[in-house]
């Protein structure tokens, strides 16, 4: 199940903030499988899968197909596929086609699917922008009109190193009824090809904690932040009840506006953050330096303004003065992390390319400025795509015609 010392044996530390659960290497998936086997009986399970087209021509999803086919205690897998024609459609039903759950693919682009977008526009409640925020908001939607799941896990189609107990770690905190938690979310260290990843938490959202904390003194919504051990993993696990008020970011903000909500909705002692992985890889993002619009560098410039819009909520008064010094103090702090990540990775045997991780940080210190000013600009801004509640109390028939417009799209167009 795990290679021997992978990353050794996990530590026990609590932050105090949020419960953080270990994986102490002491209990074994089949044991897992099976209390949640049981669990599952009375508190169905369902997973969502967000995933482009082009994720089914990549070396992740096949693998992550072959272990959930394994998985016994799922309910149902939605899968919402972006950016495909009715011929890449017709192959994803059949691509998905061997998993034993009942399952469906989503067409988020058929006629039936952009004919509901319209209906959501002439009422102004239309998510922004096409990716994955809107991807999941939809699954988010066909899993509620089914009314039939206690708990929704999402997590990404990329995944190098995917494996069961992945899924099994990361839905037990919140299927178990004995538990308090209502939002679980998975972390792991970020090694592949013998080197540190994971860019954008270690050198923008750790440093850029530790810098607001500088600028703008103690906040319980910073330090909520900084519990997180990976605040950018794709991977959480919700109980169904707090689905219809929750705000999904239509931007990159995605992973950071999930905890927020969180934050906003719930108490700290119902939300934990769990160990799923040993060593987790997957596709990597451009840096996209000339591009502000595309990779880590479009990435680092919504994560920041999803930061920055929720402390302004909470009080926090933001200037062009506060801006400049906060990015200084960002730069400071980057520098003196990348040391440590430094010293990490040599003792560990893996590479770390200084010149780079400077690269990015000069990127990132610019992208908070340059986030720091769109927020300035356009301080009303809200790219949050409307909570299912509101709306279904505009359109009280929306969501179970969503849910017949994709049994329609599965009936109409059939296998591959």
């Amino acid at each position: 199940m795990h290679e021997a010392g992978a990353t050794g044996v996990a530590d026990f530390h609590q932050n105090g903030n949020i419960t953080t659960l270990h994986n102490l290497r002491t209990r074994s998936v089949e044991e897992l499988t099976q209390e949640l086997k049981a669990y599952s009986v009375s508190r169905k399970i369902s997973l969502i899968l967000p995933s482009l087209y082009s994720e089914l021509e990549g070396p992740a999803l096949p693998r992550i197909l072959d272990e959930l086919s394994e998985v016994p205690y799922l309910h149902r897998i939605i899968i919402g596929l972006d950016r495909a024609d009715e011929a890449q459609y017709r192959h994803a039903r059949d691509f998905f086609g061997r998993l034993p759950q009942d399952h469906i693919v989503i067409w988020n682009d058929s006629p039936r699917m952009t004919g509901l977008g319209r209906r959501l526009e002439t009422m102004g409640l239309a998510p922004q922008e096409a990716g994955k925020g809107k991807n999941v908001w939809s699954c988010l939607g066909y899993l509620m009109a089914c009314q039939d799941s206690a708990v929704m896990a999402i997590h990404d189609c990329d995944i190098l190193t995917y494996d069961r107990d992945m899924l099994a770690r990361l839905v037990y905190p919140v299927v178990n009824p004995n538990f308090p938690y209502q939002v679980a979310k998975g972390y792991y260290p970020r090694i592949g090809e013998n080197r540190i990843n994971g860019r954008v938490t270690r050198l923008l959202v750790s440093p850029l904690l530790i810098a607001l904390k500088r600028v703008i003194g103690d906040r319980d919504y910073i330090d909520y932040l900084r519990s997180f051990r990976y605040p950018l993993s794709g991977e959480f696990a919700m109980r169904t009840g707090i689905l219809p008020d929750l705000r999904i970011p239509s931007d990159w903000g995605l992973e950071i506006g999930v905890l927020s909500e969180a934050w906003r909705n719930l108490a700290p002692k119902a939300v934990c953050q769990v160990e799923i992985s040993d060593a987790y890889d997957h596709k990597h993002q451009d840096l996209s330096e000339d591009d502000a619009s595309a990779g880590l560098s479009r990435m680092s410039t919504d994560i920041c303004k999803s930061i920055f819009r929720k402390l302004a909520m909470d009080g926090t008064v933001f200037t062009t003065h506060v801006f400049r010094t906060l990015k200084a103090t960002y730069y400071r702090s980057a520098l003196d992390l990348l040391e440590a990540y430094y010293s990490d990775a040599m003792m560990n045997g893996l590479a770390i390319d200084r010149h780079r991780e400077e690269q990015s940080i000069e990127l990132f210190a610019e992208n908070i400025m340059r986030a720091g000013q769109i927020f300035l600009d356009n301080p009303s801004e809200t790219p949050f795509i409307p909570t299912w509640n509101r709306v279904h109390a505009a359109d009280p028939d929306f969501l179970s015609d969503f849910r017949r417009a994709a049994a329609e799209d599965v009936a109409e167009y059939g296998a591959g």
